[in-house]
């Protein structure tokens, strides 16, 4: 069996990491789509699909990058046509994960399995708190994997966020 988790991944974080590790708990596979994949350098969107990707697969175990395949899902514009657009793009799936409300609404619309994944620390693992606490020197490195941590100091994400938001 095969499952989907679709997410903005801005940045991917510790709350995200254990979503894949719940989603590959109950498939074989996990094809993580990296949604507005054609957005970046915005204030929702600041960095770009190729950063997100290096950051998922810099997160993950060997074993574990060997059961998951990512893809890039840029927006449509179009809310009802996106999850076929999302069909388009990623291979065929048993059930999507998601925390995501809008999002599990337009797949139980088309009939699809979903499966709601639970919210870890929401109060302060959200990439919207984490890119606050970037820009305000704040403690945020212990919420993001050590890989993700790593990409976000590579590409100097202090700077980009203080002249986005």
């Amino acid at each position: 069996m095969d499952g989907l988790l679709i997410g903005r991944f801005q940045p991917f974080h510790k709350g995200l990491l254990e979503a894949v590790k719940i989603g590959l708990s109950k498939v074989d596979k996990l094809w993580i789509g990296i949604g507005s994949s054609n957005k970046n350098n915005e204030k929702r969107n600041p960095f770009t699909a190729d950063e997100r990707k290096e950051m998922i697969l810099s997160s993950l175990d060997p074993k574990t990058l060997e059961r998951v395949k990512i893809f890039f899902v840029p927006d449509t514009g179009d809310h009802e046509k996106w999850t076929y657009h999302v069909d388009s793009i990623v291979p065929p799936y048993d059930v999507v994960f998601s925390n995501d409300e809008f999002t599990l609404t337009l797949y139980k619309k088309r009939g699809k399995n979903v499966f709601e994944l639970p919210l870890l620390r929401r109060d302060t693992i959200s990439g919207t708190n984490i890119r606050e606490m970037i820009i305000a020197d704040k403690d945020w490195q212990d919420l993001v994997p050590e890989g993700t941590k790593q990409v976000l100091l590579k590409i100097d994400a202090k700077n980009r966020l203080s002249k986005i938001l």
